[in-house]
């Protein structure tokens, strides 16, 4: 186990690039399931947008039930319960490329086989599985999460729906409000968290809906939502519902847990989710910019049009490069427990549970890339990117949900840090020698050798190792002045998030890259080469901001003139990168195939 990487290592530890899964390590059957959804998707989906973005509830419903018996809703349930039982790559691969052409599909899709079915497979007893798995992974029930509440958002456990015990004990009485249901309007099973009487936390039931028989349940109109239009969502009522006591998910007041640990799972497959519709979006954009004639020729000739296409493709490049990264962690660490003899979900849960930060760290990186992609395709198409006639202004309303739920982005940057400081207190990452070896470094002489960089990445993989350097003395100097209180100081926490997402996205695309190199010949993946460095650049810039602005508001005097001196070393080139040569290798590339082609 122990040279298995663990959650947050990445910061103190050298990554090699053979020890990383990449999406050029896709086996021959993950090729043919990706093939199979993406055939799917352009049939039912894609030929069918019109009828997502008219509201179509029934086309979306009839679509899942199609996936359904294609056995895309089962990938992740394990044969024993009617699924497919694929490792976890195989998961965020299906994700991946089913949620590429509409978001209301993609949600449906997620709500269902993430925090609609996954917590039963993972906390349900061996009765609760046999009983509802088994529907759900075949599409004949359709699950909901039912959490958030009118006063219970991103304080999730602040719920105040209640569950009371009968007086033989032998069911309970659910009544309260829920928002928000993503599929409530064709679910046959929901997952309800409720508080019995006056526990700390919340507790999970399983809910049967029958709209038939409702069982004291009602459903709100459907929302008026700003995208993802033909995804069902509506509020929940319950007035005296009542749930067999066997339907309570875990142990009383563990649904708190089930609801984080679900959306563990949620945030790294919602990475996952974001890919294909960068990738679509790209292809879109590229197709249209070289078929549109101004001033005689196709914009795709002007510089302006490519510098955004170079720019849309490395961020698809990283985002793809770190949420596979992750994945491939995730599934080995999987594979570890359950050959320590861990029942499968104990094995899943503490897997994706290992690296919660990565997961969170993807989810606010990839949902925002997504955001920016689809803005810059409206602004290729020009005038006809703001008509509802071209495929672009949908994508960018859809994009807009990915940054809100599964914990907004703000809620996910504090819990990254957050989650990497207890680690450090846990002693699972060293984060305290490595800052103090900081500290000591910036008292000492710089060197002033030039280093040889003859080697592929050798300036790049090194200034990583500072970018590394830069987090540890600002996030180690703000632990030493704050303590626990650091949870209270947000804007210094926001900011030393963004160092370390930025630090993962471009380490994760420099390894891909390097792993890439050495296979096929740098010769051979120069647009790839070009993407990880273009990445970086960006990467450099915005922690020497962000380091910046969270040294100014902790540190003064003698302390912050040293910090923001180490800063400078630790965010300087030795050989400052041509960005337009850079954007144009990538751009010719794109342009040339007509499509993201990486």
């Amino acid at each position: 186990m122990e040279d298995i990487t663990r959650g947050g290592q990445f910061l103190v530890k050298e990554t090699k690039c053979e020890s990383v899964f990449t999406p050029e390590d896709f086996t021959e059957d993950q090729l043919m399931m990706r093939d199979s959804v993406k055939e799917f998707v352009d049939k039912e989906l894609w030929a069918h947008k019109d009828k997502f973005e008219k509201k179509d509830y029934a086309y979306t419903e009839a679509s899942m039930k199609k996936a359904g018996e294609l056995g895309f809703l089962g990938v992740a349930v394990p044969e024993e319960y009617g699924g497919l039982g694929m490792g976890f790559v195989n998961t965020m691969l299906v994700c991946d490329y089913i949620s590429g052409a509409t978001g209301s599909f993609s949600t449906a899709f997620g709500a269902h086989t993430g925090i609609g079915t996954m917590p039963i497979t993972l906390y349900g007893t061996e009765e609760q599985k046999q009983k509802y798995v088994p529907k759900l992974a075949s599409g004949e029930w359709f699950g909901s999460y039912c959490l958030t509440e009118p006063g219970a958002g991103s304080d999730a456990n602040s719920g105040k729906t209640k569950a009371e015990l009968s007086a033989d004990g032998k069911s309970y009485k659910i009544n309260g409000q829920k928002m928000w249901i993503s599929n409530a309007g064709f679910c046959h099973l929901m997952i309800v968290f409720a508080r019995i009487e006056n526990d700390k936390n919340i507790t999970g039931f399983i809910v049967e809906y029958d709209a038939a028989n409702p069982n004291g349940i009602t459903l709100g109109e459907e929302e008026h939502k700003l995208g993802i239009r033909a995804s069902s969502t509506r509020q929940v009522f319950f007035s005296d519902t009542v749930v067999p006591a066997e339907n309570m998910l875990a142990g009383r007041g563990e649904g708190f847990k089930i609801a984080m640990n679900a959306l563990n799972v949620g945030r790294v497959k919602l990475a996952a989710a974001c890919l294909d519709a960068q990738r679509r979006t790209i292809t879109g954009a590229v197709k249209y910019a070289n078929e549109r004639m101004q001033f005689n020729t196709p914009i795709a000739n002007f510089g302006a049009v490519r510098s955004k296409l170079a720019e849309m493709a490395a961020s698809a490049y990283a985002g793809e490069s770190a949420t596979y990264r992750a994945g491939g962690a995730i599934e080995q660490r999987i594979a570890a427990r359950d050959a320590e003899g861990s029942s499968h979900s104990e094995a899943e849960l503490k897997g994706v549970e290992e690296f919660a930060i990565e997961c969170s760290i993807l989810k606010v990186a990839v949902s925002e890339d997504i955001q920016n992609c689809t803005d810059e395709g409206i602004q290729i198409f020009g005038g006809m990117g703001f008509s509802e006639d071209t495929p672009m202004e949908s994508a960018w309303r859809d994009a807009r949900i990915a940054r809100i739920y599964e914990g907004t982005n703000e809620i996910n940057r504090m819990l990254s840090v957050g989650m990497l400081i207890k680690k450090a207190m846990k002693g699972h990452v060293d984060l305290l020698g490595p800052a103090m070896k900081v500290a000591e470094e910036l008292m000492g002489i710089p060197s002033f050798e030039t280093p040889d960089y003859s080697e592929l990445f050798a300036e790049e993989k090194e200034l990583i190792g500072k970018l590394k350097k830069a987090f540890l003395m600002v996030a180690g100097s703000a632990v030493q002045k704050y303590g626990p209180d650091l949870e209270a100081h947000q804007q210094l926490l926001m900011a030393a998030a963004d160092m370390l997402i930025e630090i993962y996205m471009a380490e994760s695309a420099i390894l891909r890259t390097e792993k890439l190199a050495k296979s096929k010949g740098a010769d051979n993946v120069k647009e790839q080469i070009a993407m990880a460095q273009l990445y970086l650049y960006h990467a450099v810039d915005t922690i020497a901001q962000k380091g910046k602005e969270g040294i100014a508001s902790f540190a003064e005097g003698d302390e912050q003139r040293m910090m923001l001196m180490g800063l400078r070393r630790f965010t300087k080139y030795t050989n400052m990168p041509n960005i337009v040569a850079l954007r144009e290798t990538i751009a010719a590339k794109v342009v040339a195939e007509n499509a993201y082609c990486f």
